[in-house]
């Protein structure tokens, strides 16, 4: 998760300062790369690595636990199988993703201010003056919003196509691909959503 927002800050500020390098507008690559890691690319990779990590490993625990019907047994034992396996997922997604998301942002912002440094030659301290003066306490907490309704998308939907599973292991991986497949489209509908909304509210 570092790692790539790393580079992604890093790519950003790089490409941009190619544009504003020639109207000596450098400065502006620490607003930038700030507001597009808070508001955009910091929950959007989070959903989308957590999807492709979490989304399919709920999919496919709850499928396996399907074709070994342990998913049965459950039933049979008296256990709701939805608040005894899906419950805990849901609400585990929705208070780590946030945390991550923050993690994201903040390796981001660095990638950026490696470039800046390096290749801007901005100082550390003017970098992160003009990164605080775009990011607001109410875009954290839009991101943060954001990054909520992404987890419960991605566990949801995780645990939904593990419960339909039906069959063998050949199932389980249909299902799996399935559910990181209908995640990743879901973060991006939602996002475009969150963008309408966001920008009218």
């Amino acid at each position: 998760m570092g790692l790539i927002n790393f580079l992604l800050g890093l790519i950003i500020a790089f490409m941009s300062s190619l544009q504003l390098k020639q109207f000596g507008a450098n400065i502006y690559v620490a607003s930038l790369v700030g507001v597009a890691m808070v508001s955009e690319l910091g929950p959007i990779m989070t959903a989308i690595i957590v999807a492709g990590r979490s989304g399919s490993a709920f999919a496919a625990e709850i499928g396996t636990m399907k074709v070994n019907e342990e998913v049965d047994a459950l039933v049979t034992m008296g256990f709701d199988p939805t608040r005894f396996l899906a419950i805990p997922k849901v609400l585990a997604a929705m208070l780590v993703v946030p945390v991550l998301t923050l993690y994201a942002d903040f390796f981001g912002i660095g990638g950026g201010l490696v470039v800046g440094v390096l290749g801007l030659d901005l100082t550390v301290f003017t970098y992160i003056q003009e990164t605080m003066k775009v990011i607001t306490i109410e875009s954290i907490v839009k991101s943060l919003i954001k990054s909520v309704v992404f987890a419960v998308l991605i566990s949801g939907i995780g645990c939904q196509r593990g419960f339909q599973v039906r069959g063998g292991a050949e199932a389980v991986g249909s299902a799996t691909t399935s559910a990181v497949v209908a995640a990743i489209f879901l973060i991006i509908v939602t996002d475009s959503g969150f963008a309408v909304l966001f920008t009218y509210i």
